[in-house]
């Protein structure tokens, strides 16, 4: 495995592991917040470094059905990322606090729990897209019993996928993404790895919905090659 692959799969992972953290907000406390919302965006800008390959592939070559999806996807993302960044900014009570920034207070926060939830699906979806490559490198190193090994993950992805439908229902997520609910309520007294289970399940819920995805994608532009041979 290459150095440059390491690190690309080192960024994802923190990204991946901050993101649940990062929707816990006031539980986990406003200023580890703002730490690690500035650390997924430093980690957001090397994602693209170490991938600019495909930047500068954009403009380049034939869009199918799913290249068009993971661009589009990617680019929604990117808007996601910069909405965070300035309402963030916006609303800082510490990392930027001596910024002299003179902004609506209430818009930030419109914009900033619209563009976290959408954020946090999205990149949950992208993380899917590319889960093949993870599945890939398990098989390198797990030979014998990847297949075993493989049959007991997708079990345990739909029982995650399964929970992770209640708590997208529970955590009332679709109501913050179509704006129909202003503020974050938090149950205080909740335990926090309470609340980070529900996301991570979240997460695992819109991985596989992407996965499954880009699989069946696939499928369709194989038989429609094969259709035009």
């Amino acid at each position: 495995m290459s150095k440059k692959l390491i690190c690309k799969i080192t960024v994802d992972i923190l990204m991946l592991a901050a993101m649940p953290v990062l929707m816990t907000y006031m539980m986990a406390g406003e200023e580890l917040h703002e730490w690690l919302g500035t650390g997924i965006f430093v980690l957001f800008i090397l994602h693209h470094v170490l991938n600019f390959q495909w930047i500068k592939n954009l403009f380049r070559g034939k869009y199918t059905i799913s290249r068009i999806v993971k661009t589009t996807v990617n680019v929604l993302i990117l808007l996601m990322i910069i909405g965070l960044a300035y309402s963030g900014i916006v609303l800082s009570r510490y990392v930027f606090s001596d910024l002299d920034i003179h902004a609506s207070r209430a818009n930030a926060r419109s914009i900033h729990m619209f563009c976290s939830y959408w954020g946090f699906v999205l990149m949950s979806l992208h993380f899917g897209f590319h889960w093949d490559m993870f599945l890939g490198i398990a098989r390198k190193f797990i030979k014998k019993k990847f297949v075993l090994i493989t049959a007991m993950l997708r079990v345990l992805a739909v029982g995650i996928a399964g929970y992770g439908i209640y708590a997208f229902q529970k955590r009332q997520m679709g109501l913050y993404m179509t704006m129909k609910m202003h503020f974050a309520f938090f149950d205080m007294e909740e335990p926090l790895v309470l609340f980070l289970l529900d996301n991570l399940a979240v997460v695992g819920l819109f991985a596989a919905i992407g996965y499954y995805m880009m699989s069946a994608l696939k499928m369709i532009s194989k038989k429609r090659r094969s259709v035009s041979r």
